[in-house]
């Protein structure tokens, strides 16, 4: 019995409760979804829930009378050895072996689909992440929105939701310019512009250029031929890097499109009839403090030109236009303000604020013999994602960035993450799903094969153990897609590598020198093989390998 076959379980009780008159519950109080725990101290049993105290106050009735209530319906429930009420009204429910054993033959039958669930269904997500500007190599910042965005992307997938991974291709904007003046610079053999980028990537980018093209300096304007010839180089170097992080994007938007097409212009004219702009100063302002916002904003400045935010709610409304039901940013820490701002935008547009999640990433620091790494062999500034490639490998690197919580920010200590050691956290659980392959090579050598199945025979408390972490899988990927959290599958996958760990210590699969093969050995095969089952499926949303041997 999994924790959602028994939470699906209460939500009936409370149904047929309510239907014999047991219970009167107005239906919007009842959870969506009712969550089943473990209890602190297994003594207490396998699972509790408080389903009776939420219902206490609509009900009208003291807690402890709703938990009797379900308490002698649960007790009624297939697979429930006992149903006991603590305190003020909670339920602590323990599960018969056979119940709770049967877990590990659904996982195996159930394969890669285990964990999979249709709750998204019918959502079609917009999410983009990265959206490095196309004129240096992916910082660390960037590379945490690749591997937190591209985790997160693939748990929604899992959820059922139609999700788009897009880029923003900002080549629009003064940035680009510094870029190609810093490209010319290095092509004539003079210094970077005060205001410019530098680099061992810019002269191998102005070589690229020139190389391509000999006589770009003798041209009439070799700065827009840099400009044209160096964004498409960088990007395509870009794209490079997230493909070898396993980072592919279905679409790739360019900024400048929305200006080329009139896209900006038409919508800003949209917002002058609506009367969401107002003038001012020469200038045009979006009135978004009447949104949420905590100020107007400037959208067309008294120069004429469009402000950024311009482009931005431009951006909005092409998602919104290419149908999508929710569109999520994952932006960097400097970039708090865009919440209300893009909420307030979507609002005058008349569009619902709630169509706009906007995900803030911190800071992430490398430490290498307990001093911060700073430096880039390529970029001269900021380390960069083939540096943090390079040093600890893709799986290391995906796997340590998207273990933390994203608006937290974290050092990623490097000589961890060389270790062949439990002190590293994704040695640790490739190393247990790896376990799992060897035992079963083993099992397999000495005639162990899954052709019986003895639920009750997984009775070992360490069993027990691993029998409701692998069972809590499913609740873990439903939360993480809920809270935007990609860590909760990383967390909980160390969590079931070192209940494993324990197991394997303590019990065997296969038997020992002349003994018989058991029931239990096959029983226990089955086991063996669903942890790495569910190793497997995790390790898979968050872009990492399971290894076979290690």
């Amino acid at each position: 019995m999994t924790p959602e076959e028994l939470s699906a379980a209460i939500s009936t009780c409370l149904k047929e409760a309510a239907d014999a008159g047991e219970l009167s519950v107005p239906a919007e109080a009842l959870p969506k979804e009712l969550r089943v725990e473990r209890p602190k101290s297994r003594e207490h049993g396998d699972w509790a829930t408080n389903i009776a105290l939420q219902l206490a106050k609509p009900a009208g009735l003291p807690p402890r009378r709703i938990a009797e209530v379900l308490q002698g319906r649960l007790a009624l429930i297939p697979g429930v050895a006992k149903v006991d009420i603590a305190g003020p009204g909670f339920l602590n429910i323990t599960v018969d072996a056979a119940a709770a054993g049967g877990l590990a033959k659904a996982i195996v039958e159930s394969g890669e689909a285990y964990g999979i669930n249709r709750g998204m269904a019918g959502t079609r997500i917009n999410l983009e992440f990265v959206s490095a500007n196309p004129t240096g190599p992916i910082h660390l910042g960037g590379t945490r929105w690749a591997a937190v965005g591209d985790s997160l992307a693939r748990i929604f997938q899992s959820q059922g939701a139609d999700v788009t991974r897009e880029y923003y291709f900002n080549d629009h904007g003064n940035q680009i310019d510094r870029f190609a003046r810093s490209l010319l610079a290095s092509a004539k053999g003079e210094p970077a512009p005060e205001d410019g980028y530098g680099g061992a990537y810019i002269e191998d980018i102005a070589n690229a250029v020139t190389a391509n093209t000999p006589d770009i300096l003798s041209r009439e304007d070799p700065q827009e031929e840099f400009r044209a010839q160096g964004v498409a180089l960088m990007f395509a170097s870009i794209r490079e890097s997230l493909h070898e992080f396993g980072v592919d994007f279905d679409v790739y938007f360019h900024e400048n499109s929305l200006f080329e097409d009139g896209a900006v212009e038409k919508l800003l004219e949209q917002l002058k009839a609506s009367g969401n702009l107002y003038a001012k100063d020469g200038a045009w302002w979006l009135n978004s403090t009447d949104y949420g916002d905590d100020k107007d904003r400037v959208v067309i400045k008294s120069d004429g030109n469009a402000a950024y935010i311009a482009g931005d709610i431009a951006y909005f409304k092409n998602k919104r236009d290419r149908g999508f039901d929710l569109c999520i940013y994952m932006l960097g820490a400097d970039h708090h303000g865009y919440v209300a701002r893009l909420k307030a935008a979507a609002a005058a547009m008349g569009d619902d604020a709630n169509r706009v999640e906007v995900l803030i990433g911190q800071m992430v620091n490398l430490v290498k013999d307990g001093v911060p790494l700073r430096m880039s062999k390529r970029a001269g500034t900021v380390v960069t994602m083939e540096d943090l490639v390079e040093i600890v490998g893709t799986d290391a690197a995906r796997y340590s960035l998207a273990r933390f919580s994203s608006d937290s920010n974290i050092d990623i200590d490097l000589d961890v993450l060389t270790k062949r050691s439990n002190e590293n956290p994704v040695f640790y659980v490739q190393y247990a799903h790896a376990r799992t392959r060897a035992v079963g090579r083993n099992a397999a050598a000495a005639g162990v094969e899954r052709t019986a199945f003895d639920a009750g025979a997984l009775a070992h408390p360490t069993e027990s153990e691993l029998l409701a972490v692998l069972g809590q899988y499913p609740g873990v990927l439903t939360q993480a897609a809920e809270f935007r959290e990609p860590h909760r599958v990383a967390r909980h996958l160390e969590v079931i590598a070192g209940a494993y760990h324990r197991w394997y210590d303590a019990c065997r699969v296969t038997p020992m020198g002349e003994e018989a093969i058991t029931d239990v050995n096959r029983t226990r095969l089955w086991l063996n093989d669903a942890v790495g089952q569910v190793l497997a499926n995790g390790l898979s949303l968050l872009g990492v390998s399971a290894p076979e041997r290690m």
